[in-house]
């Protein structure tokens, strides 16, 4: 049976449809029409006015709800990855960070499960760490930081071929430029994080294979003097690179809203993704305490519990859009993009991801003109907003 969407102005990467509808025939999109005219045999869904957009793409996200993708268990990937569903995150990448072998084990292995679930929005494993600089660890747990050895990633690979999706690491670690070839052979994206790299390192790493910079601006140099020299960090060479994509955490607080604009302005919405780095945090009443004391909200504020550094964030997937367009004065065309298009490709799920589109999955969202989430649909099915369904 058709679905027909009508009533809203349609998203499309070249500018927005008015007065067309978006015909969803079970778990995909059937086609996108010029006319909101109603096609026989088909419900209504009416959108009053709204924006219908992709389904957003988190590629970085730890947990929500109470849930830590880290606690290695099916029904912690379901909560967490369930709520962000609820807020417009359509298509999920759990990410473990900084772990113990057996830990890594774990997600893999409720990762796996998930993605086999027809109703999942699980498509992959996220690996930050642990082959990190610990001096740049920032939330990361420094005693699990090690050096990147093929006696490890290599059986980690083994038992995470065609799970594990993407894997982070600092390139200037011994090991880490073998490590990051391997990977990118085995069809895994490799991003650059918690890193003293300089320029050297940084070319030295695109030509092992990274092609993404995680968290941008976080956890990674800036232009510094060596001597009575200028040498530019990680960003500046980064920025240089016009073929290195870039994540930014675009919660208005990691990242103040000019530099993210900057990185736009330099990078574009083709080499520029958005991400909330969302902790288990995102969701949870002002007195959940953090079992393991790591981590404390303040003010909506994620920090470690020293207040040395921030930790990851609180943000959802419409709040990045919110921020981007009301705080970094990016236009609205270009956000939707970062939270879908970009991240579709980066992850090379392209074909069936990312766009309004016959063909791909009916993963669509409902933003009112204050581009506060009002529908959510993932392969069809609708999972928030039904009161928008006639």
């Amino acid at each position: 049976m058709y679905k027909q969407i009508i009533g809203g102005r349609i998203f499309t990467p070249e500018g927005w449809i008015d007065g067309g509808s978006v015909l969803v025939e079970g778990k995909k999109i059937k086609a996108i029409l010029n006319t909101d005219l109603p096609i026989e045999g088909a419900s209504t869904i009416d959108a009053r006015g709204a924006y219908i957009i992709p389904g957003g793409i988190e590629m970085h996200v730890h947990g929500a709800a109470g849930a830590d993708f880290m606690d290695g268990t099916v029904e912690a990937f379901r909560t967490a990855a369930g709520y962000h569903l609820q807020q417009g995150t359509t298509t999920i990448f759990p990410t473990l960070s900084t772990s113990s072998y057996e830990t890594i084990m774990k997600g893999i292995e409720c990762t796996e499960i998930l993605m086999k679930e027809d109703e999942s929005s699980v498509e992959g494993l996220h690996l930050e760490g642990p082959y990190f600089s610990v001096k740049m660890a920032g939330a990361q747990l420094p005693e699990l930081i090690r050096p990147a050895r093929p006696e490890e990633y290599t059986k980690i690979m083994e038992r995470g071929a065609g799970i594990i999706k993407r894997w982070d690491a600092a390139p200037e670690i011994e090991g880490a430029l073998e490590f990051g070839r391997y990977i990118k052979d085995k069809g895994v994206v490799v991003s650059l994080a918690h890193t003293e790299a300089n320029d050297k390192d940084v070319r030295a790493a695109w030509e092992h294979g990274y092609t993404l910079g995680t968290h941008f601006y976080n956890a990674m140099k800036v232009s510094h003097k060596v001597g009575v020299y200028k040498e530019p960090g990680a960003v500046e060479t980064i920025l240089d690179m016009p073929d290195f994509d870039i994540e930014v955490i675009c919660d208005g607080i990691h990242v103040p809203p000019t530099m993210v604009h900057l990185a736009y302005a330099v990078k574009g919405r083709e080499r520029m993704a958005l991400t909330t780095d969302a902790l288990l945090y995102t969701g949870t009443g002002a007195d959940f305490k953090d079992p393991t004391g790591h981590a404390i909200v303040e003010d909506g504020v994620c920090k470690l519990s020293d207040r040395s550094a921030l930790a990851g964030s609180v943000a959802t997937m419409d709040l990045l859009v919110r921020t981007a367009v009301q705080k970094a004065n990016i236009p609205l065309i270009d956000a939707v993009y970062m939270i879908s298009h970009t991240p579709a490709r980066i992850m090379g799920i392209e074909d069936t991801k990312g766009a309004l589109k016959a063909g791909l999955d009916a993963d669509i969202l409902f933003l009112d003109e204050d581009l506060e989430l009002r529908f959510v649909m993932h392969r069809g099915r609708v999972v928030r907003g039904e009161e928008y369904v006639c």
